[in-house]
């Protein structure tokens, strides 16, 4: 069935929609200031919504002590918070993983700006709730308009504050909003009462923050970005739907430009309108087959126009059409527009005859849109007129073509007049006027179709051999054969136009795909960069350079598609403009327009990550205007390939501190426990020794010393691993020797523990570290006297088969887990597998996978198969072994 309206639902809608399925929802209370009551409204309307029997829990709420507020919080369930110890404090958090588990219909989490304390899950508390949301959950949440990251600038600009926690436009924008508002000298008397601040605070914050002329901006802030929201929320609605109308909710400005000179003025003019109705704007240009023919000077004012309206905080548009009122009728339907500006050049009576009135067309074509006409200069239509246009009227090789294609019709209606009417003979004339308009343009097709007529009329209708007609009829045929031609010619014409637009259309669409694909998959940094470097210049036939924060704040080239570039003083200005205030700078911008490069900044994010320079060698301006919006895309894509690959370099060096936190706390554990048992046994005999040397208090210093000696040991090896600082120095290895030296310095560790070592004397030698190995065979011994069940056999094993060999150590006492085996070899793990407690620091076997890792082998673990126990096996490939003795490969 039809849908209502003047055109189809918008594919891209119903998939944000669709999207959106299976979510949870969010309701956001934007508030202009603090205290002006948001927390309060979330309460509030959770509680009405538990009273009509929704499941509502409170994540998270910061009532700051106000007595209204907590009673709200009486009648809800509050989820438990999270303890997250911090530099020697206690810092508590909203607990995630317990509200995922409780799984409620609906959670109030306040403040969504709010930094969570290190070592959370996410590092903001907006990222949690994400995660609430894509698990179903609907959450209301507060936020102030000075945290939102497009108006951080804005604020700051006025209250002399400068905010560090933002949340980002995109989360507002999937929310529905609610602005929790009340006049300013409410709010003041609300400050002076102590009902927002403490009342030394409270005096602090009515002489900076809270006075009158800036709660008023921020209120309108705040008015303003809400109805933005409820706009861009509208629009989408309406594109899903499919339906038709401006539903005119707020203003929406549109001005469209064209490559004559005043392009600017009409586009300063838009700025205006869109202040005074305080309305986002867009400059529109519209594409047509002519623009192929612009001059540089042509493309370079539509470029400059287009610059700076992106200067003046407008969005930019190029749509491809086969005329200048059709693409801005198509995009003021599509952006639901409501205020047209446009420009009108002075023309000639006999121009208007001829073409038209774009206005006027515009002003009859376009109900419910305000057009907003403005005079273009003077010279204007003068220096259209004095523009080269060549190629509009064809190229004399299409004319010679044209002709040349006659004359063959011409001589083959002329070898079969004798089987053919002149009723076909007119026809067989069409056949070059379609192609001439087909393959050259309109006005070629044109001269085909009054050179087919002419040629009709000297060969075939008598008199022949002269222009004169003596039949009416025959005077019709031509008129007719005339008439169609001119028909045909317009509709091939145009067909073919917008066959080049679509073309067009698809070639970007098509580079901005390969472009995507070839960066997308690239993991280093340095890489990415070369390759934007190297498809910005192949695509647009520019040189092209990647610059990106240096020590110092100073940009540094990163990558550049010519080792020939040159960044002169001048250039480094414009570069550094362009990072440092998100716009672009340079030649054919604005600013800093005596550089010879133009810089484009990269953001992502919410800040600039690098610059992208372009410039030509001829020194002309870097990029046409038709080119502009797909360099704008390409930008786009590789900012976004550039925050990724940050934001993983970000998380491995997170993974890096965690593993570093882990080893520090690791290491207060050893110290704190496992090292401290041995130094008090230690202590203790040598007190004894004041009373008499014993061989059993000796003895007792030896083991306990030595004991906190593998101690130390293994925190240094780990220390040495995690800073790749190992050095090997391999060489050939009996095993033999190696396992009966590493069990004779284990003796202490295996004490009460019989041992038996089931090493053949004819096993093959190994390439291996001996000392590496060493510490490797110390650990897995130590590791069996500890989970070995007392006065159990420990066994050490080794074995040559099918081309590799195996070192075993095997001890029977719990085992391992089921299916967690592998997770015993991960740093600071220990899985107990009795109820007796052990010691240790869960660094050993972590130690000796990173040395078998280190030397080639690999480690195994397993429960032992014909009885309980553990198995811990070194595992040699054949690259490893020196040599293989007779009788050492067993079947």
């Amino acid at each position: 069935m039809p849908l209502p309206g003047d055109g189809r639902p918008d594919p891209d809608a119903l998939l944000r929609q669709a999207a959106q399925e299976g979510r949870g929802r969010l309701k956001i209370f934007l508030g202009a200031a603090p205290g002006v009551g948001k927390t309060y409204e979330m309460l509030a309307e959770g509680a009405a919504r538990k009273r009509d029997g929704v499941d509502v829990v409170v994540g998270i709420v910061e009532t700051h002590g106000r007595a209204e507020t907590e009673a709200l919080t009486r009648g809800h369930e509050i989820m438990p918070r999270r303890a997250v110890p911090y530099e020697g404090r206690t810092l508590h958090e909203m607990d995630l993983d317990a509200i995922l588990a409780r799984a409620p219909r609906l959670v109030l989490v306040d403040e969504l700006a709010h930094t969570n304390a290190p070592g959370s899950r996410h590092p903001k508390r907006y990222q949690d709730v994400e995660e609430l949301l894509a698990a179903g959950i609907d959450v209301y949440s507060t936020v102030n308009i000075q945290h939102v990251e497009s108006l951080n600038d804005v604020v700051a600009s006025f209250t002399r504050i400068r905010v560090r926690e933002t949340v980002p436009d995109s989360v507002l924008e999937t929310a529905e909003i609610e602005v929790v508002d009340i006049p300013p000298d409410e709010l003041i008397e609300r400050l002076k009462a102590g009902k927002v601040y403490l009342p030394q605070e409270a005096t602090r914050a009515l002489g900076h923050f809270f006075s009158r002329s800036n709660l008023s901006a921020l209120r309108e802030l705040a008015l303003r970005r809400a109805a933005q929201a409820v706009d861009a929320r509208m629009l989408d609605d309406v594109r899903a739907l499919g339906l038709g109308g401006t539903w005119a909710g707020s203003d929406r400005i549109v001005v469209a430009i064209n490559e004559l000179p005043g392009a600017d003025v009409l586009v300063r003019a838009a700025k205006r309108v869109a202040d005074g109705l305080r309305g986002p704007w867009t400059a529109l240009f519209v594409e047509t087959p002519r623009a192929a023919h612009f001059t540089d000077a042509q493309h370079g004012r539509v470029a400059a126009a287009m610059t700076l309206a992106t200067q003046l905080g407008g969005a930019v548009a190029t749509v491809p059409a086969t005329s200048a009122v059709e693409g801005i009728r198509s995009f003021l339907a599509d952006a639901r527009a409501t205020q047209l500006v446009l420009g009108k050049s002075r023309r000639s009576r006999w121009f208007e005859l001829r073409h038209g009135s774009v206005v006027d067309r515009l002003i009859r074509d376009t109900p419910g849109v305000t057009v907003h006409v403005l005079p273009l200069p003077a010279e204007a239509g003068r220096r259209e007129r004095e523009r080269r246009r060549p190629a509009r009227w064809g190229t004399p090789a299409g004319y010679a073509v044209t002709t040349a294609m006659i004359a063959a019709i011409t001589a083959i209606a002329s070898a079969l007049f004798h089987i053919l009417d002149l009723g076909n003979v007119a026809l067989l004339y069409l056949l070059p006027v379609m192609a001439a308009a087909s393959l050259y343009g309109l006005r070629t097709g044109l001269f085909a179709g009054i050179a087919s007529s002419l040629a009709y009329n000297f060969v075939f209708l008598p008199p022949v051999g002269t222009l004169s007609i003596s039949n009416p009829e025959n005077l019709v045929s031509v008129i007719v054969l005339l008439g169609i031609a001119f028909a045909t010619s317009q509709l091939t014409s145009r067909v073919r136009a917008q066959a080049d637009l679509a073309a067009a259309s698809a070639r970007a669409n098509a580079t901005l795909a390969g472009f995507l694909r070839q960066i997308a998959s690239v993991n280093d940094m340095d890489l990415a960069s070369r390759m934007i470097c190297d498809d910005i210049r192949r695509l647009f036939d520019v040189r092209a350079v990647l610059m990106t924060p240096a020590a110092g704040a100073r940009l540094e080239v990163s990558a550049a598609s010519d080792p020939e570039y040159q960044i002169g003083t001048m250039d480094l200005a414009a570069a550094t403009w362009a990072f440092d205030n998100g716009s672009a700078a340079g030649k054919g911008s604005g600013t800093l327009a005596a550089s010879e490069w133009l810089f484009h900044p990269l953001q992502a994010g919410g800040h600039v990550l690098a610059v992208l320079g372009i410039a030509r060698d001829s020194g002309a301006d870097p990029v046409r205007a038709d080119q502009l919006p797909l360099l704008t895309s390409l930008i786009d894509q590789a900012a976004l390939v550039l925050e990724r690959l940050r934001l993983e370099a970000e998380m491995r060096d997170v993974d890096a501190v965690r593993t570093r936190d882990r080893l520090r706390a690791a290491l207060l554990s050893s110290v704190s426990h496992d090292l401290r048992t041995p130094l008090t046994a230690v202590i203790a005999a040598a007190a004894q020794l004041h009373h008499g040397a014993t061989a059993e208090l000796i003895g007792t210093i030896e083991s306990e010393a030595a004991r906190l000696n593998r101690f130390v040991a293994n925190l240094l090896d780990m220390a040495r691993v995690e800073a790749g600082a190992l050095r090997l120095n391999i060489e050939a290895v009996d095993l033999s020797d190696a396992v009966a030296g590493a069990a004779h310095d284990a003796r202490r560790a295996l004490e009460g523990h019989g041992v038996r070592l089931d090493v053949p004397p004819d096993l093959p030698l190994v390439r291996a570290d001996p000392q590496l190995l060493h510490h490797c065979l110390l650990n897995l011994l130590d590791n069996a006297g500890r989970y070995g069940d007392p006065g159990t056999e420990i066994v050490i094993e080794g074995r040559h088969r099918f081309g590799e060999l195996r070192l075993a150590v095997l001890d029977r006492g719990p085992g391992l887990p089921p299916g967690r085996e592998a997770e015993v070899f991960e740093t600071f793990t220990r899985l107990e597998g009795s109820d007796r407690a052990v010691g240790g620091t869960g660094l050993g076997l972590a130690i000796v996978k990173a040395f078998a890792d280190a030397m080639g082998m690999t480690v195994e673990a397993a429960n032992r198969e014909e009885r309980s126990g553990a198995s811990f096996a070194l595992v040699f490939p054949p690259a490893l072994i020196v040599r293989d003795l007779p009788g050492g490969e067993a079947p």
